[in-house]
């Protein structure tokens, strides 16, 4: 995947992201992103052949990122990692924090990217953490 398909792919969960949080939350969001990253979260064997793994990656994690940094972070030779969990984590007046929870498995196989065939390719829209004793349809403050 090139640099620029994943950043059009960033841009349009990042969005998605921001509008399914909505659902959840009564803090006031703004549609001006930036990301945390956590790298590797999956911990996978560098001995897998069929995937590019950076074991360096492990615990790896990155703040207050803006999508160009996302993308050159994340998009490596063309790899990307199997999945990345997307959902927004925090609020401010200037900006919305969406999180990345990445796979530390990179492939250019697009046929190898968990949610491509809804059209994310990598990313999967998650709810922002719900807290303790949550009840369905009443919005809480991240």
């Amino acid at each position: 995947m090139n640099k620029s398909d994943f950043l059009y792919l960033l841009l349009g969960t990042s969005y998605a992201s921001f509008k399914f949080a909505k659902r959840y939350i009564s803090n006031h969001l703004v549609p001006e992103f930036r990301y945390d990253i956590e790298l590797n979260i999956s911990n996978d064997d560098p001995n897998l052949t069929q995937f590019t793994i950076y074991p360096e990656d492990n615990s790896k994690k990155y703040f207050n990122l803006e999508d160009k940094e996302v993308v050159a972070i994340l998009c490596r030779n063309n790899k990307v990692p199997v999945w990345i969990d997307i959902s927004v984590s925090k609020s401010g007046n200037e900006k919305t924090i969406l999180s990345l929870l990445c796979a530390g498995r990179y492939t250019s196989d697009k046929n190898e990217l968990y949610y491509n065939e809804s059209g994310s390719g990598p990313f999967g829209i998650k709810s922002p953490n719900l807290p303790y004793g949550y009840k369905e349809g009443i919005k809480f403050k991240l």
